[in-house]
């Protein structure tokens, strides 16, 4: 068998391993222009597979070039897996509701495997999975963009813009996701957030049984679970509503029958779930000051929803910037939402947004630095003055509202050495 791998990233590494254990010869081709493409000779190889690190302007060149098998690493995986599947997309949120999925399962004493976006490539764990066992998917567009085949269960969390210096519009981004329900059957499931027309739209594509959240009248017991939660944000309750819900379709059982059966081990498991790294997480306190790392806030809306993870009541010292991803299309709207804000006392400013946010910014106290050694330390001084001269305990945020690229290897790079420079603090 001979394959060839369209990309080398993380997954494309995953499935040179795999394959190369089923003694295939594997080629890879990786930094390609298109005309490179045009110009190979496809009919050599038994597969040709796009890993997810490859752009969207590939979906064409299945039809136009005579490779006598194109899929992608993703497709692969679903054809072969040998169990149900729950797909969990969305713009933010994605890997934390895998988590909360695959954690409240696992103490139901459900084998149960997590993979995709999240970190771990699915192919890595293909050979070990049983048909008794449930995999959790966490699913971007990018794994999503060609996919022609949905899970069992698919979870439809916020969409909002995101990936637009990628896709060629948002309709593109969220046709993409929209394949996560494309292919359902009327046995399958869909949970979708009924609060977000992109979502519900999503949702209607499904041929399955559909299941909304936020779930307006919340029964007592339900309450119960979700207070139990100890990570910030009403986007965390919706998150976690998610999970349980989804929880309930795999076990083929009601909601309020999986609550009142396991009402404990649930809340057990919410109270001690910490949250994933860089998602709103809490580090330390120090001289009455408070640090959280929302690294992987890439967006407006995740930025937004940070932000109201705080009460009106809390001043927070605030760190914004990165790569733009929107193409300036929403710094207006970023910029009116640090102005606007009420608990912000202050902005610090780094990277290329950062630049052009100094420019629209002009309520708020606000500075531009050249790097994030100084934004720390800098907020640091503000937030400590702010919290000696009001008594009262204030937060430093950093929510960039942008991706890394322009100081960063990736946003686990920048999360990382955010969270050391805060650790370093005295």
């Amino acid at each position: 068998m001979k394959v060839l791998l369209l990309g080398y990233g993380k997954e494309g590494q995953s499935a040179k391993r795999f394959f190369e254990k089923q003694n295939a010869k594997v080629e890879i081709l990786d930094h390609f222009e298109r005309p490179e493409l045009e110009k190979r000779n496809y009919n050599e190889y038994d597969l040709v597979l796009r890993s997810p690190s490859v752009q969207p302007w590939l979906a064409e060149l299945p039809h136009q070039l005579p490779a006598p098998n194109w899929s992608s690493v993703t497709q692969y995986f679903f054809q072969h897996c040998p169990c149900p599947i729950i797909g969990v997309t969305g713009t933010k949120g994605k890997g934390t509701t895998c988590m909360l999925i695959t954690e409240l399962l696992t103490a139901l004493g459900q084998k149960t495997w997590l993979v995709g976006n999240i970190g771990t490539p699915a192919l890595d764990k293909l050979e070990r999975i049983e048909p008794k066992d449930i995999v959790v998917y966490e699913m971007s567009s990018f794994q999503l963009w060609d996919l022609q085949q949905s899970p069992q269960i698919a979870v439809v969390l916020k969409v909002e813009p995101d990936h637009l210096n990628i896709h060629h519009s948002f309709d593109d981004y969220t046709d993409a996701k929209a394949n996560i329900t494309k292919y359902q059957k009327a046995e399958d499931s869909c949970i979708y957030c009924q609060s977000n027309s992109v979502s519900k739209s999503i949702a209607i594509q499904s041929m399955g049984k559909k299941i909304a959240y936020p779930i307006v009248d919340q029964n007592p017991m339900l309450k119960s679970a979700l207070d139990a939660l100890a990570i910030r944000g009403e986007h965390n309750r919706e998150n976690a509503e998610a999970a349980l819900l989804t929880v309930a379709a795999a076990r083929k059982e009601q909601l309020n029958q999986l609550l009142k059966n396991n009402i404990d081990i649930i809340k057990n498991i919410l109270h001690n779930f910490k949250g994933l790294p860089h998602r709103l997480q809490y580090l330390r306190q120090l001289n009455n000051v408070e640090y959280y790392d929302d690294n992987f806030a890439t967006t407006l809306a995740s930025t937004t929803v940070a932000l109201e993870a705080f009460r009106e009541d809390e001043p927070i010292v605030i760190i914004v910037g990165g790569r733009d991803k929107t193409q300036g299309k929403e710094l207006p709207k970023l910029a009116e939402l640090l102005d606007n804000q009420k608990n912000i006392e202050h902005i610090i400013l780094i990277g290329e947004s950062g630049a052009e946010l100094n420019k629209k910014i002009v309520k708020k106290p606000k500075e531009l630095v050249a790097d994030l050694a100084t934004a720390v330390k800098k907020a640091q001084n503000i937030a400590e003055e702010l919290a000696k001269d009001s008594g009262h305990t204030v937060s430093v945020l950093m929510s960039p509202a942008a991706a890394s690229f322009d100081m960063f290897e990736n946003v686990y790079d920048r999360g990382t050495r955010f969270q050391d420079l805060i650790n370093q603090l005295n």
